[in-house]
């Protein structure tokens, strides 16, 4: 299979961009189509949840629906984002496995018009893809450019590999296919204890110390293994990482400087892509010596250009 539907999410619009630029740039030489679902609406993240379970589901639930309207043969969806992805997962699992609430749900969706049947889509976020559809032979064999010498600290984060529902994860506590993807690519791939670890998530702008706390174990220990990058899977481990790692280092009075860019990055890397394309120039924490080391140029730091806004004037129809 070569098509699939895409989720992109909203920070694939805004902080996250350089993630969405290099998906693209590394779809193309797989031969992977990804065909955006139209009309699609946010995910809800984690905090409409804590406040009313149907109509945050519903909200989820819409953009399945709409990808089943677009579907045209494929069953999967891809969903980049690690919040996205475990959203869109936890509501075709809840659906299904809480008929009466998926019946709320239906209720809901069907003020628009739309309807879900659980278990007609299949939820996966790329990594998953690249392993599993189309092989790490296949990866390895589009490298041009090995990332030889790179250290390399592979980290999922929490919201990926657990609650891992259909199994799609070699081990929900500590799982090896960021580590083999890359490998493949030719780098160095340390034996990252933290790879699952909680990055802080939204507590950043809540609860700034908690959050120093558990990215500052994070980094410390990246630097610790004497690694040159951290490889990220989804938008809020390399959002805090990169981000908030300046707040971070002067909450703790440290010096490290640890680069923090999307798993994809690396790939497009390998792949003989130049950084520019690939989005390099958007991170807070420079890049410059994990790309001096690897003899490849230097874009300059470029300004994310700010999402243009999504909302309908009617709003949504729950």
């Amino acid at each position: 299979m070569d098509k699939y539907l895409l989720y992109p999410g909203c920070s694939m619009e805004s902080n996250a961009k350089a993630y969405y630029e290099s998906l693209l740039a590394v779809c193309g030489p797989l031969g992977l189509n990804l065909e955006e679902i139209g009309d699609w609406n946010c995910c809800g993240a984690t905090e409409y949840l804590g406040v009313s379970l149907t109509p945050a589901y519903a909200l989820i639930a819409r953009n399945l629906a709409l990808a089943v309207n677009q579907s045209n043969g494929t069953r999967t969806v891809v969903a980049p984002c690690s919040a996205c992805y475990l959203n869109l997962a936890k509501c075709d699992y809840y659906m299904r496995e809480r008929p009466q609430f998926g019946d709320q749900v239906n209720e809901a969706l069907a003020a628009g018009g739309l309807h879900y049947d659980p278990g007609t889509l299949l939820i996966r976020h790329f990594l998953d893809v690249l392993v599993n559809d189309l092989g790490l032979d296949i990866l390895k064999s589009k490298v041009v450019r090995p990332l030889k010498g790179l250290r390399v600290a592979p980290y999922l984060g929490c919201m990926v590999p657990r609650p891992d529902y259909e199994h799609r994860w070699s081990n929900p506590e500590y799982p090896n296919e960021l580590d083999r993807v890359l490998k493949v690519l030719g780098a160095e791939v340390i034996d990252f204890p933290l790879k699952t670890h909680c990055c802080g998530g939204h507590m950043t702008p809540i609860g700034p110390e908690t959050a120093y706390r558990l990215l500052h174990r994070l980094v410390s220990a990246a630097d610790q293994y004497e690694a040159d990058v951290v490889a990220a899977l989804g938008p809020m481990g390399q959002m805090n990482g990169d981000g908030y790692q300046g707040g971070m280092k002067r909450h703790y009075h440290s010096d490290i400087q640890m680069p923090i860019v999307f798993f994809t990055h690396l790939i497009g890397l390998a792949f003989g892509i130049e950084p520019k394309q690939l989005g390099f120039g958007r991170e807070f924490v420079s890049t410059r010596p994990l790309l001096t080391k690897l003899g490849m140029p230097v874009p300059e730091t470029v300004a994310a250009p700010a999402a243009k806004p999504r909302k309908k004037p009617e709003g949504l129809p729950m």
